[in-house]
């Protein structure tokens, strides 16, 4: 699996490495590895997400009302999810955040995942993947709080509902909204990288029955992260279009 993966990174390197590096020069970002810039978790990401637009397509393409099939039934059932957690969190008007709510949870799992597979290190636990989920979702929830209050009304919502001490909830706000990158990040990849790092050492150890039981700590850690990022998703938009703070 391992072996497969870096033909496949050495093979994207090939063919899009040049004009990548050319435009992450141009934007002034370097990368630790400039020649190639392409490496094994954004070959993983990008394969990641050619399955979930593959799956997508298919679900859709295959709908039937009669008979669904095995990925319409999987695709009811996150959807259903998804729904339920959203709704109970931002209550009404929650439809429209269900689309991202949905990519969130289903590429940090599928991210997460990626990590029970032999030779495979977790995506998730690299800073970068969660700092680029983070960064979309922090300018995402800020965008639907301006959608819904206007720039002048969303700055509002940071001063609290008593003016006389605006002057000193205003800051704090602002620091505790910017700090959500953060902590999204933090999260993540901390629980992410601590269970591929307990996975390996117990594999080097002791390399028989007892390994797989992290196995199924890793898989169940998983799960949670995806639901606690999602979730976190869901209370930050809450917040960003309520009207009442």
């Amino acid at each position: 699996m391992h072996d497969l993966l870096v033909s496949l990174t050495r093979l994207l390197n090939h063919l899009f490495g040049a004009p990548l590096g050319a435009l992450l020069q141009a934007l002034g970002i370097h990368p630790v590895h400039p020649n190639p810039p392409i490496n094994n978790t954004l070959t993983l990401e990008l394969i990641i997400a050619a399955v979930m637009v593959a799956f997508f397509i298919l679900t859709r393409i295959s709908l039937n009302v009669e008979k669904p099939g095995t990925a319409q039934n999987l695709a009811e059932v996150v959807h259903e999810f998804v729904c339920n957690q959203a709704e109970s969190t931002v209550g009404e008007g929650y439809e429209r955040f269900v689309p991202y709510a949905t990519i969130i949870l289903t590429f940090v799992l599928s991210c997460n995942l990626m990590g029970l597979l032999p030779g495979i290190e977790t995506p998730t636990s690299a800073p970068a993947v969660p700092l680029g989920i983070a960064i979309p979702t922090f300018l995402y929830y800020n965008w639907q709080g301006l959608r819904v209050h206007g720039p002048i009304g969303y700055a509002k919502t940071f001063l609290g509902p008593m003016w006389w001490i605006a002057w000193l909830v205003g800051p704090i706000e602002i620091i505790s909204n910017l700090a959500r990158v953060m902590s999204l990040t933090i999260r993540l990849y901390a629980n992410m990288f601590a269970s591929d790092l307990l996975t390996l050492v117990f594999f080097s150890m002791i390399p028989a029955v007892l390994p797989v039981v992290f196995l199924g700590l890793h898989f169940f850690v998983s799960l949670i992260q995806a639901y606690v990022f999602m979730l976190l998703t869901l209370i930050y938009l809450s917040l960003a279009v309520a009207h009442e703070h």
